[in-house]
Order: C-alpha cells, then structure tokens, then sequence
C-alpha cells in the first residue's frame, strides 16, 4: 500500500509539473494559480517561480517514490524526509496566502499530499 500512495503523491506532483508548464506558457490561470491573485497570464516574475517550481516537484515526487522502494532509484532516505518538510512547508504557506482560491483549492491539496508522504516514509 505504500508503495501506491507513494506513487499517487508522484503522480499529483506531475500533475503540478504540468500546471507550471501551462502557466508558463501563458495559460490564463493566472487567478487560480498559486500566489495568483490576478486573472490571466502570469507575470514574467510569477512566470520564472513557476520555473523554479519544477525542479522542486520533481526531486520531492522521486524522493517520496526512491523512500518507498521504487527499484533502481536507491536515493538517500533523508531526501525522502527533506522532501515531505517541504511539502508540509508548501501546505502551510498555501493556508497562509491571501489570495482565497489558494487557501481553498491548493492548501487542503499540499495538506493531503503532506499526508501522502508522510505515509510513504513512515510505514
């Protein structure tokens, strides 16, 4: 069980992946984006976070996955650990933002996902 919940919070990582990829590319989110207060196409500012972003999605969905004993990815099980800090850490400043669709939409999102890998590096 372990190993598909650790799976589905890499699989919601790539979703966001995905979702950074269309806000770059000028996808008028820009109002359910997160940090996002305005309509429409992200700034160039918002445009480059959301650069940063991906990196960051895609080392904590392996880190969760190499944690749970996915074969041959053999990571250090610390950066399993680093990865669900920061996603507890991306969960709290959801809740903490001020722009409401954030708080509603991508705070309980980043909670669940928090729980997600907590699971995958606990049990």
């Amino acid at each position: 069980m372990t190993t598909q919940i650790a799976h589905l919070y890499a699989t919601l990582c790539l979703a966001g992946i995905f979702f950074q990829i269309a806000l770059i590319a000028g996808a008028p989110l820009g109002a359910v984006a997160p940090g996002g207060q305005a309509p429409g196409a992200l700034s160039a500012q918002a445009r480059l976070m959301a650069v940063l972003y991906i990196p960051l999605l895609g080392f904590m969905a392996l880190a969760v996955v190499s944690a749970a004993g996915f074969p041959g990815l053999g990571w250090p099980r610390w950066t399993g650990w680093a990865a669900l800090a920061a996603q507890a850490l991306i969960a709290v400043l959801h809740f903490l933002s001020r722009a409401p669709a954030e708080r509603r939409f991508w705070g309980p999102l980043a909670a669940v996902m928090s729980a997600m890998a907590l699971v995958a590096m606990t049990v």
